[in-house]
């Protein structure tokens, strides 16, 4: 049977109900339910959710402004596919804003964010080979338990919208042969680093990281960085 696409909205005590459709839409794009280049019809998502067109009248408005929707005039609304040059790009300010948020929690980190990041580590190693999904799920949360430990959250902020933008394209630059075992060695390398509180090779490992998940998207994708 084929997954929806969308759920009906189920209420939250504290968050608008804006939100809480715009939340479901970007979660829908990002695992690719809503295709890039798919036309967004108010009154065809209202309903599939199960609210007015309003709350998604707002919500499409807040995706455009984050990327995810493109509005084209006297057409409507259509989910962003993301070019080479798009790719490029994000990477380009994601590699710096890793590389702050990795120098900062060498500062920052507690003892107990120490911990948790040691078994963020290893439950990715139990999980890679298996479950690609699995994978991908794992090495986010290994990413924001650095961001958290920055202790900025402007950062924190900035980098997970970053980070949502290409999320579509995480399980096929991890399904690249080779580079999960090599995304592992240098998660390693980041917690070591992180824990020596080494903030200069805390940087550079976790620039380089980027950088060679964004080599291993391209590699995918049939194109070559310049």
């Amino acid at each position: 049977m084929e997954e929806p696409r969308l759920i009906p909205i189920k209420l939250d005590n504290y968050k608008p109900l804006r939100e809480l459709v715009f939340e479901s839409l970007r979660e829908a794009i990002i695992q690719g339910r809503l295709k890039p280049g798919e036309r967004l019809m108010e009154i065809q998502l209202a309903e599939e959710m199960g609210v007015s067109r309003t709350p998604v009248r707002e919500a499409i408005r807040k995706l455009e402004l984050e990327g995810f929707v493109v509005m084209v005039p006297r057409k409507g609304a259509y989910v962003a596919g993301i070019s080479v040059k798009d790719i490029v790009d994000v990477f380009e300010v994601r590699a710096a804003l890793e590389a702050l948020a990795a120098g900062l929690a060498a500062e920052r980190i507690t003892e107990e964010e120490l911990e948790e990041l040691e078994r963020a580590l290893v439950k990715t190693y139990e999980v890679s080979g298996h479950d690609l999904e699995a994978l991908v799920e794992t090495d986010t949360r290994f990413h924001e338990l650095i961001y958290k430990a920055s202790r900025n959250e402007r950062l924190v902020q900035i980098i997970t919208n970053l980070a949502d933008q290409i999320q579509r394209f995480r399980v096929t630059s991890l399904a690249q042969p080779g580079r999960t075992k090599h995304a592992l060695e240098e998660h390693k390398q980041i917690v070591e680093a992180i824990s020596e509180r080494n903030v200069e090779l805390a940087q550079i490992l976790a620039r380089e990281h980027i950088e060679n998940a964004e080599q291993s998207l391209l590699n995918a994708l049939g194109e070559a960085k310049e």
